[in-house]
């Protein structure tokens, strides 16, 4: 939990790793379509989870959730509030990634506010205090913890992964495990090459706050998961930014 990229490669990867599962999801797509690409890559080998990591809030103050279990599309810029009461609706379990990181996170109030179920304490792309500070945000929340190998890059897939008691058999089955609270255990690699790859990932991060963020908003038509899209029916509209 969770993966932005899917392809060929990333299964054998991830395969090669030794994972069961994958959770996909990606920026800016609609919950059909990552349903289908997941379902596609899905064998009896590797299972692929679709989920959507919801950007709430506007571009100057974002707040994302990770959300496993989804029966109908959400789209992206809307409230937070907005997005939990459906998330809280659909019985989809809301995590939280990258705790207080930068200005696109869920903060300590807002895990004490709304109803999550499990929160991020080791991404590569953090430094160490980064992870650090995450676990201290799960431990006062008294939250389950998660790791993410959050893979932008297919070289990082596998640095990351968590381990449950029992198999995963679905979306479904992880939502309702994550929503009993179930037993999770965090690891991760280490060693030159790990962090190699954590640093990439991290200049990564670079790319999509310059040249990234400067294509999706001046130079690309509208979001496929803007809120005021034809796909969502109006249904967000009391609660969207734009």
């Amino acid at each position: 939990m969770h993966v932005k990229i899917l392809d060929e490669r990333v299964v054998e990867r991830a395969k090669a790793r030794g994972l069961d599962a994958i959770v996909y999801a990606p920026h800016f797509t609609r919950l059909p379509s990552i349903e289908a690409k997941a379902d596609a890559f899905s064998d009896d080998d590797l299972l692929v989870i679709p989920a959507r990591e919801i950007f709430t809030g506007s571009w100057r103050d974002r707040k994302h959730v990770l959300a496993v279990g989804l029966s109908k599309p959400v789209p992206d810029f809307v409230t937070l509030d907005g997005a939990m009461c459906e998330l809280d609706r659909q019985g989809a379990a809301a995590l939280a990634p990258h705790p207080e990181f930068l200005n696109v996170s869920l903060s300590a109030a807002d895990l004490e506010r709304y109803d999550v179920r499990a929160v991020e304490v080791y991404n590569p792309k953090h430094w160490d205090f980064h992870n650090e500070r995450a676990r201290e945000i799960a431990r006062h929340a008294g939250l389950p913890g998660f790791g993410s190998s959050y893979a932008h890059l297919r070289g990082s897939i596998g640095e990351a992964w968590t381990t449950f008691e029992e198999p995963i058999e679905s979306a479904a089955d992880l939502a309702a495990r994550l929503r009993s609270g179930a037993s999770m255990r965090v690891f991760h690699r280490d060693g030159f090459e790990h962090n190699l790859r954590r640093a990439l990932e991290f200049a990564h991060l670079g790319y999509e706050n310059t040249w990234g963020k400067v294509d999706r908003i001046l130079l690309s038509a509208t979001e496929p998961t803007h809120p005021g899209h034809v796909a969502y029916e109006g249904r967000f509209d009391d609660v969207r930014v734009y």
